[in-house]
């Protein structure tokens, strides 16, 4: 198994190579994330299990056994899979923009058995969930996305009453992630949040490297 470093300095690599590409392109959140089989040796390496915890966060979100859950970003699937796992009988909805990570964690879903999990392709203005969620999360995306202000206020439609939404994203220090200028500070996460009508409802420091917050709709 790698370990931290090598991971560490693999993902710093990627993200050398990918940002320019994105930054060239930020109106689109396009993240020029094709070829699927490939990013998964990235994002699903065992090594990354030692700093994103993924047990602990899914923990910390305390949901219920039958909740339906939206992971906008979902990639290749390390949060969505874990968490059809710990809800065999909720319902989990991997939300990505490029069709190639659509289409490999559909088949991942159906090689490992989830029935509970699938996957469907989003856009820039918002995930086009078909059905009400009780949790979004969006992990090491949130800078991705345009608009955000707007995005996130539709998005409250799309919550359950009670319904909550994840943030984890990457600190400006962390040694691994895009550079720091792409990144977004968690006061700006917060305020932005603010005005799109939630308040903070947790915020969590276990994660060496990222932040954790966690919103809910303020009361209309």
């Amino acid at each position: 198994m790698r370990n931290t470093r090598s991971f560490a300095a693999l993902f710093g690599l990627v993200a050398a190579l990918l940002f320019p590409a994105y930054a060239q392109t930020p109106a689109q959140g396009e993240h020029g994330f094709q070829g699927a089989e490939k990013w998964a040796k990235i994002f699903d390496d065992p090594a990354r299990d030692e700093w994103q915890k993924p047990g602990e966060v899914t923990r910390a979100l305390a949901l219920a056994p039958g909740a339906a859950v939206a992971d906008i970003g979902a990639g290749t699937g390390y949060f969505a899979v874990r968490l059809a796992r710990a809800l065999p009988k909720g319902r989990v909805t991997g939300v990505d923009t490029e069709p190639d990570m659509v289409r490999y964690l559909n088949e991942r879903a159906k090689r490992e058995g989830l029935a509970n999990l699938s996957a469907q392709l989003g856009a820039a203005d918002g995930p086009r969930l078909a059905a009400p969620v009780d949790l979004v999360i969006v992990v090491d995306t949130y800078h991705h996305i345009p608009q955000r202000e707007r995005y996130f206020t539709r998005l409250r439609d799309a919550l359950k009453p009670g319904g909550r939404i994840a943030i984890i994203d990457f600190r400006a220090n962390a040694p691994m992630g895009p550079p720091a200028r792409f990144l977004v500070p968690p006061e700006r996460v917060k305020q932005e949040f603010a005005r799109a009508g939630y308040e903070l409802a947790q915020e969590h420091v276990f994660l060496p490297y990222q932040y954790f917050l966690v919103f809910r709709p303020k009361a209309r």
